[in-house]
């Protein structure tokens, strides 16, 4: 069985879309692929080869492949789609297309109009799909909220935990001293992430930092440097730009809490690694973020500086007063997000 893995986004590990690609794909690479040859498209296949070695076929993605004339000709019994967005689409119609929604959050961010281009595009891959699977029941409900889903089987496949593998001696040294016990943060810098009311909460805050993570060289990142600038926070709010695998996780290690007010979220993969460290996580009470956090995150109600202060630091006082009670609660919910399902669930789509 030929199945061919829509997954360019893999090459932006930063971000939620390039984790999920890589991660699946490294849950698969470790299943019996007996009777399945997968075929991953990559604008650097060979990056993926040392990685994976033959376990995959590996073919090379460029942008003109978002034109017609230019697409794929191989063909395929099982074409993925591993995300919503993207325009890559087979030139011959496969057997069976999956498609995988984490989110139509571009419904509220670009347009509710229906003939905007971002959602006909998205109606088309709509329409295209023989099943559809999604990442939380939230991305279903979103998706049946803004658009007619076609009557065909759709299935929610929680993704797993990208801190399953806690690296052993990690040797990562911040290039700033961390002279105070810190809060920690990491997302693209885009609105939805709403940072900048933790960067205001912290105006309000003296016995801790907050360190922010992610890449920060866009329009909503120059916003929030420029509130920090004129608010005199450099000594309250450090931004690190975009970190690798190692310094995530030893700003994870190192935290007191993880912080994570996202007003829109399919998922929300950073909350459940840094419970992978045992840290209490404070979550918004929009979209997915319940769903995912379950009983074991603390919710702000709302997003006022002083009330968001409060709460923190109150709730930091019954973690620690009860430690046990809480630890035992993350601990159960970082474990229930595993790859290795994921993958087993996407296998027997295919094979199905």
């Amino acid at each position: 069985m030929k199945v061919f893995l829509e997954s360019h986004n893999i090459n932006n590990k930063a971000g939620g879309l390039g984790t999920f690609n890589f991660q699946l794909i490294k849950a698969l690479a470790s299943k019996n692929l007996n009777g399945l040859k997968i075929t991953l498209n990559a604008k650097r296949p060979n990056d993926l080869k040392s990685v994976f070695g033959n376990v995959f076929s590996y073919v090379k993605y460029t942008s003109l492949e978002r034109h017609f004339l230019f697409r794929k000709k191989g063909r395929y019994d099982v074409w993925h789609s591993l995300n919503q967005n993207t325009k890559v689409e087979p030139f011959f119609k496969p057997k069976k297309y999956i498609l995988t929604i984490h989110d139509v959050n571009f419904v509220e961010e670009i347009s509710s109009d229906r003939n905007h281009k971002v959602n006909k595009n998205f109606i088309k891959k709509l329409n295209r799909a023989d099943v559809i699977t999604y990442i939380s029941e939230f991305a279903k409900a979103q998706t049946h909220q803004y658009f007619d889903v076609p009557n065909v089987p759709e299935v929610i496949i929680y993704n797993g935990n990208p801190c399953e593998e806690i690296f052993e001696n990690n040797t990562f040294q911040p290039d700033f001293k961390i002279n105070k016990p810190f809060f920690y943060t990491i997302g693209d810098f885009i609105p939805r992430k709403n940072f900048i009311s933790l960067v205001k909460m912290m105006e309000h805050i003296d016995d801790y930092v907050l360190i922010l993570s992610g890449n920060n060289d866009k329009a909503y990142g120059h916003e929030i440097k420029h509130y920090v600038s004129e608010n005199n926070l450099q000594d309250k709010v450090i931004l690190t730009g975009k970190v690798d695998d190692f310094a995530k996780q030893y700003y994870m290690q190192n935290c007191t809490a993880f912080l994570f007010p996202s007003i829109r979220e399919g998922f929300g993969l950073p909350p459940i690694e840094a419970m992978m460290f045992d840290k209490p996580v404070f979550l918004s009470k929009l979209t997915s973020l319940p769903e995912i956090g379950g009983n074991a995150a603390f919710y702000w109600d709302n997003f006022d500086p002083i009330y968001m202060k409060d709460f923190v630091l109150e709730s930091l006082a019954d973690f620690k007063n009860n430690p046990n009670g809480y630890l035992e609660k993350i601990r159960t919910r970082a474990r229930f997000f595993t790859w290795e399902k994921a993958a087993k669930h996407y296998l027997e789509l295919y094979k199905h």
